[in-house]
């Protein structure tokens, strides 16, 4: 069977985590969209692996995935790879012959661009994603499988690259350096499809998992980034490249969607909001100076909020694996999830942080919004609409730091009464049951309610 875990909010609501718990269960786990902007953190017998490529669930011996609406950089692969070896690991990943490569031309354009959006900047990492999905949409992409194949490498990028070096020179006056060489560029992935080809890494996707599912493995599909960054349903165009929900588990791996929809698809969601990048967040607190619309940083929303956005940005390490910047904070935004569960169809959920705002006299959820004297229960399609909207929010009584792996030991019922309240809250608006409670960074801090494989 296939379990998707699937990003219902803005990214870095704890995926990896919730992978790593399952995951002994699963058989292979698959990413399905995205590349190494993705950072996730696994902790596994007390060490922490920082991967932003490498399936979570290779960590723990099991087959990771690249699929095919990934997009790869064969540099991050291999180099996260050779690290986790020289700890001790010895992953087996596996790569999609039809997932595209990230070049360097991507990377190089990708800061150009985004350096020239000023305002619309989405807050890219500037690791050439959106440019290798562009030449991915445009039909001028390399894929996995052209690596091995040089005579069609050359071909690809003889076609290409000049394209690249005009862009970069006529239209934004970069200075192109050996990114933009064709020569360079063909010795430096020939070899990487060399190793891919010696190592047995190239699989044929869909017909991979399928198989894998045929002869009665557990597959769990890995999504990157989050509901609302998904280039069709997020907050346009402040969004990721690719499609993070639940749907771009089926035509990212090759699987059907009856496959996929006969299994469970897990919401993780952050117990309150966070962000990186600019555009709105109704139920922003304080703010963050060059992300926050019309904030310098001298103004915003009073002493008290601010206090409290930098007390839970602390305690919830809110910086970002790939870029260490500061992310936005806000109080959890119900209308936001409403949209996820709606677009993804969870069948279970999992809540990461509850213990960040323990300690709190009051948590406080953005329940609904006000959009033009109307309340609004679920996200608007326009994001200029969506910044428009006021949120209208519901108190709850704070809860008591506690010790949370006692916690975690005990069970569900251990939880503080106050938390147990906002969590059936949550999923009472959401019709989805609570599979797992995050309540520390690592997976024996994790309160497992269901496991979805049983």
């Amino acid at each position: 069977m296939t379990v998707t875990i699937v990003g219902s909010q803005l990214g870095d609501e704890g995926k990896g985590g919730v992978v790593d718990l399952y995951g002994d269960a699963a058989d292979v786990v698959a990413r399905y969209q995205g590349g190494d902007n993705a950072g996730h953190t696994v902790v596994h017998g007390g060490e922490k692996y920082k991967l932003s490529l490498v399936p979570s669930g290779a960590v723990r011996g099991k087959v990771g995935v690249l699929g095919n609406g990934c997009v790869v950089n064969p540099e991050t692969l291999f180099d996260e790879i050779d690290t986790l070896r020289e700890r001790g690991l010895e992953p087996d990943v596996r790569v999609a012959e039809r997932a595209h490569v990230i070049l360097p031309y991507h990377r190089a354009l990708d800061g150009i661009e985004e350096d020239e959006k000023e305002d619309l900047a989405a807050g890219t990492t500037k690791r050439g994603i959106g440019p290798t999905y562009e030449d991915k949409a445009g039909r001028r992409g390399i894929r996995v499988g052209d690596l091995l194949d040089p005579d069609t490498l050359r071909e690809r990028l003889e076609y290409v690259v000049p394209q690249k070096r005009a862009l970069a020179k006529e239209v934004f006056g970069a200075d192109p350096d050996e990114a933009f060489d064709v020569d360079h560029l063909f010795e430096t992935y020939r070899e990487y499809g060399e190793r891919l080809a010696e190592e047995g890494m190239t699989v044929d996707c869909g017909t991979y998992l399928q198989k894998r599912i045929d002869d009665g493995d557990n597959v769990m599909l890995e999504g990157a980034q989050g509901t609302s960054i998904d280039i069709d349903h997020g907050i346009y165009p402040y969004v990721t490249s690719s499609n993070p929900t639940a749907g771009g588990a089926t035509v990212g791996t090759g699987l059907g969607p009856t496959v996929v929809g006969q299994g469970e698809v897990i919401g993780i969601v952050k117990a309150y909001l966070s962000r990186v990048g600019t555009g709105p967040l109704p139920t922003e607190l304080g703010g963050v100076e060059g992300q926050t619309p019309d904030y310098d940083g001298d103004q915003g929303a009073g002493e008290d909020e601010e206090e409290l956005a930098t007390y839970i940005r602390d305690e919830g390490g809110e910086y970002g694996t790939v870029t260490g910047r500061p992310r936005r904070v806000g109080w959890l935004d119900m209308p936001m999830l409403r949209h996820a569960a709606r677009a993804n169809g969870f069948t279970g959920l999992a809540i990461n942080h509850i213990d960040v705002l323990a300690g709190l006299e009051e948590v406080r959820v953005g329940h609904s919004y006000e959009l033009e004297g109307e309340e609004v229960l679920t996200m608007p399609p326009t994001t200029e609409k969506w910044g428009d909207c006021e949120a209208n929010l519901k108190s709850f009584d704070g809860w008591a730091d506690v010790d949370w792996s006692e916690v975690a030991e005990k069970g569900y019922e251990a939880i503080p009464e106050n938390a147990r309240t906002y969590l059936e809250y949550v999923a009472d608006e959401l019709g989805a049951s609570i599979y797992a409670i995050g309540v520390g960074p690592g997976r024996e801090e994790t309160v497992v309610v269901e496991n979805p494989y049983e």
